[in-house]
């Protein structure tokens, strides 16, 4: 009894609920603050009555700890709501202490009820925050990484461990190679370690390794998450996959490339402007033609290429086109690099921005020389014609479109064998037209009836002998009468023209035949052709050589570069004869390492020229991985021009589609390097695939039927094989060759 009691007051003392009981559980004695939280004295609470104060809730969870409580004698605690008087409901926590005896029997339990509410409160608070938390960073669209201040991985949404394929766990160390590429990943963790000292944004591009296995473009984007004071609580890392951002920027950078690699290459020459109009950009064409530097052409340095009699002319035209900002073009003559003074056409744009500025101007000149060349000559046969027409066999005539109205000047009634001062209609002069060529007066007459400003047409009339007579009519409508339209043309009687192109068809054609026969000298012809090439570059860069030796200073470095050149022209023919008389006496070829693909490009820069000439658009593609050939480099050289200057002869005559020749290499499955060129030309039959590389045999006009036989001879000495096929996606033929790759005891 004295235990109770003491134990009682001393419960009673306390500032916290508190009560006593048996070893079997049952409340004998509550202390005052359990009377005052409960509004229960002890009978209401003795016993197992003081469970009816439980939340209903808890109870089950609270009974089921206190039995294994009290069946181990050991101290314990459990958490539960208990109601107070006026039904509000706290958490509390629930410590049981046992009492022993002297035997270690456990006499009485004593419980503590400490007040948790609050904290409860706030732990639920957190931990609803905690929740949220993860809802925003689930619901983030990217994959989103979660860190403490120092860096260390805290939290990841599901995107992240989907994406990834791994733990959460397994994430934590990312900073190993599986995560992120090993080239990236010292940039990385060298950008997220002087954010997370700096307390500033944390941007870097990176690569990650998906779950697949396949690295993508990664930009991640670090964000510190800040308290009221400023202190950094956790860092928030969204991982934006940018790989197709960075497939277009790689794709823009190679069009660009591309384009201006096409610049470059274009035979034209190509310049750009800064909007005050000093010069900027010009392509490797332009450079070539006044053998300049980019640096000796920039701003208004190209001004000094210019003719001095055309230059003022030509800066006040492009004064003038600046000033209104539209397109435009002018006339001069330009210096080439051998001092050659040549006519260009100045073609201009502007490109502008979004407000319409113009941010810069680009233009190319076209060479007209030719074309002014062929206009002088025209006026001056214009002068004669105006002299000679009263002995030049043509006639005049004027048509009234709108009354069909015609009149004939005398020698065109001679011309068409009619009495002079007959009445003429349309009617009458179609009668005499060719049957032939109908559709032509017909055109004619059409556009005519349309107003076109001046028309023409040749075609065949049937005189009353029946014999045939060839016209050309040529008409331009009068501007002087508007609203009516009136034709004054010429007819010119051209048959004595037409006979005479037809005589020196047939004499060419006898020449030719003529040519054939003398396949020695034609041979001859060729081998010297192959010669001139070096000799004439030989020849250039002496010419190129004493220019810039002459200049002032002396150009005393780019004049060893072209003596440079003339040396290595001078070896190229003598190689060329060297090869030519070890073909012709049998004696085997001189057997190295050759690229194929440089070989190519030496061959056409070559002939490049040509090609331009003939304006054959080349395309070139040259394997990367094509190992090295053994062949004879100086032999090749002439197979693959051959190849190509019979490609562009076979496209010579095209004029409905670009006039495309393609070269390629490529390395072949046993141990053989393969260079193939084609044409888009008229090709060949298929069943001469074979007989076009026979000696003398040939399908041009002026060919000589050797250059493929000689081509096959040189291939073949080199155990390699040469032979022809037609293309199945178009039109063309193709000349392929293959050869061994060079043995190991041959490679440099």
């Amino acid at each position: 009894m004295g235990l109770a009691i003491d134990l009682g007051v001393m419960l009673d003392g306390l500032l916290t609920i508190a009560w006593a009981a048996h070893p079997d559980g049952r409340v004998d004695f509550v202390n005052r603050k359990w009377c005052e939280y409960t509004g229960l004295d002890i009978q209401a609470s003795s016993g197992w009555l003081w469970r009816e104060v439980v939340v209903r809730e808890d109870l089950p969870l609270l009974l089921e700890r206190v039995d294994a409580i009290l069946a181990s004698g050991q101290a314990g605690e459990i958490s539960a709501r208990l109601r107070r008087f006026d039904g509000q409901q706290r958490w509390f926590l629930m410590q049981f202490s046992p009492v022993h005896n002297a035997e270690a029997q456990v006499v009485r339990w004593c419980v503590m009820c400490n007040d948790i509410d609050d904290l409860r409160q706030a732990q639920d608070a957190l931990k609803r925050r905690e929740i949220d938390l993860q809802l925003i960073v689930e619901s983030i669209p990217v994959r989103v990484t979660v860190t403490s201040p120092t860096g260390d991985v805290e939290g990841q949404n599901q995107l992240t461990l989907d994406y990834f394929g791994k733990s959460f766990e397994e994430l934590k160390a990312w900073r190993g190679d599986e995560v992120v590429h090993p080239e990236d990943l010292e940039t990385a963790v060298r950008a997220l370690e002087a954010s997370l000292a700096s307390g500033t944004s944390y941007n870097v591009e990176s690569r990650h390794r998906r779950a697949d296995g396949v690295y993508r473009w990664t930009n991640v984007r670090g964000f510190p998450l800040r308290d009221r004071d400023g202190s950094i609580l956790r860092w928030f890392l969204l991982s934006i996959d940018i790989e197709d951002r960075k497939r277009a920027e790689i794709t823009l950078a190679e069009s660009e490339r591309h384009l201006n690699e096409t610049i470059s290459a274009l035979p034209a020459l190509i310049w750009s402007a800064r909007p005050d109009g000093t010069g900027e950009f010009y392509n490797r064409y332009y450079l070539e033609y006044l053998g300049r530097t980019l640096e000796q052409v920039r701003d208004l340095e190209w001004t000094k290429a210019v003719h001095p009699d055309d230059l003022p002319g030509l800066i006040s035209e492009w004064t003038a086109i600046m000033a209104s900002r539209m397109p435009g073009a002018a006339e001069a003559r330009m210096q080439r690099y051998d001092g050659q003074y040549r006519w260009f056409l100045f073609r201009t744009s502007p490109l502008r921005d979004q407000q319409g500025n113009v941010i810069k101007w680009f233009g190319v000149n076209i060479d007209i020389d030719d074309r002014k060349r062929a206009e002088e000559e025209l006026r001056r046969s214009e002068a004669f014609l105006a002299e000679g027409q009263a002995l030049a066999r043509m006639g005049n005539f004027s048509w009234h479109v709108d009354t069909d109205e015609i009149a004939w000047s005398e020698q065109l009634y001679h011309i068409f064998g009619i009495e002079p001062g007959a009445s003429m209609t349309l009617e009458r002069i179609v009668s005499h037209c060719h049957p032939d060529d109908l559709r032509f007066i017909t055109q004619f007459l059409e556009q005519g009836q349309r107003g076109d400003s001046d028309i023409e047409c040749q075609h065949r009339i049937v005189m009353p002998d029946q014999s045939i007579k060839h016209l050309h009519l040529i008409a331009h409508r009068a501007t002087d009468k508007p609203g009516s339209y009136e034709y004054i043309g010429t007819t010119l009687d051209i048959s004595q023209r037409r006979a005479s192109e037809e005589a020196l068809d047939k004499a060419r054609s006898e020449l030719l035949h003529v040519s054939r026969v003398m396949s020695l000298g034609a041979l001859t012809a060729s081998i010297a052709h192959e010669v001139n090439q070096p000799l004439a570059g030989i020849v250039t860069n002496a010419s190129t050589c004493l220019r810039l030796l002459a200049a002032a200073p002396p150009n005393i470095e780019g004049a060893q570069e072209t003596a440079r050149r003339t040396i290595r022209d001078g070896h190229r023919a003598a190689d060329v004869i060297a090869r030519l008389r070890a073909l012709f006496s049998k004696r085997s070829a001189t057997i190295e390492a050759v690229d194929l693909g440089h070989t190519a490009r030496e061959v056409i820069a070559l002939m490049q020229n040509d090609l331009d000439r003939a304006r054959v658009i080349l395309r070139t593609e040259f394997a990367d991985d094509v190992p090295l050939a053994g062949c004879d480099r100086v032999q090749v050289q002439q197979v693959i021009m051959n190849l190509l200057r019979n490609a562009a002869d076979a496209m010579s005559e095209l004029h409905d589609r670009p006039r495309l020749m393609w070269v390629t290499t490529e390395a072949e499955r046993d141990g053989m390097v393969r260079l193939m060129v084609r044409d888009s030309g008229i090709g060949f039959d298929l069943q001469d695939a074979d007989r076009i590389f026979d000696a003398f045999y040939t399908t041009k006009e002026d060919g000589m039927g050797v250059g493929l036989a000689i081509s096959r001879s040189i291939i073949e000495s080199q155990s390699g094989r040469l032979w022809a096929e037609l293309p199945t996606d178009g039109p063309g033929a193709i000349f392929a060759f293959s050869l061994p790759v060079c043995a190991a005891g041959l490679l440099p």
